[in-house]
């Protein structure tokens, strides 16, 4: 199943929210995106329905099995291809920015592709 990129922003927003924070809220992820609340609890229902997260009475949110493999996913590209850019010389908020986009762009072959690249890379550069 192909996803939107707004969903795997919220999933990766929930990730990392999860290792700061004591428990995650949509208000949380929507101060952490800069979207409205009712954006976020559209995007919850929708996440939710996919079984990507899990919403207590309480209203805190965690990932399902599903939903955390692919935030990491995602994170892992984001952090990859962000630290990447960054030594090629582009400025930390151009390639916070560049990275978010391709990040749900490219293929599992081509990011794995890549990743061996920049693994060398930076490694002879060391």
């Amino acid at each position: 199943m192909k996803n939107h990129e707004s969903e795997e922003d919220y999933l990766e927003s929930i990730l990392v929210l999860s290792t700061k924070l004591p428990v995650v809220r949509s208000i949380d992820v929507a101060t952490d995106l800069g979207y409205r609340k009712s954006s976020v609890s559209v995007a919850m229902k929708n996440l939710r329905e996919k079984k990507y997260i899990c919403v207590s009475d309480a209203g805190y949110i965690s990932l399902t099995e599903s939903g955390k493999e692919l935030a990491e996913m995602i994170y892992e590209r984001h952090t990859t291809l962000t630290n990447f850019l960054i030594h090629l010389g582009v400025d930390s908020k151009t390639a916070e920015e560049d990275a978010c986009h391709m990040e749900h762009t490219m293929t599992k072959e081509t990011f794995t592709a890549l990743k061996k690249h920049i693994d060398t890379v930076m490694k002879s550069d060391k």
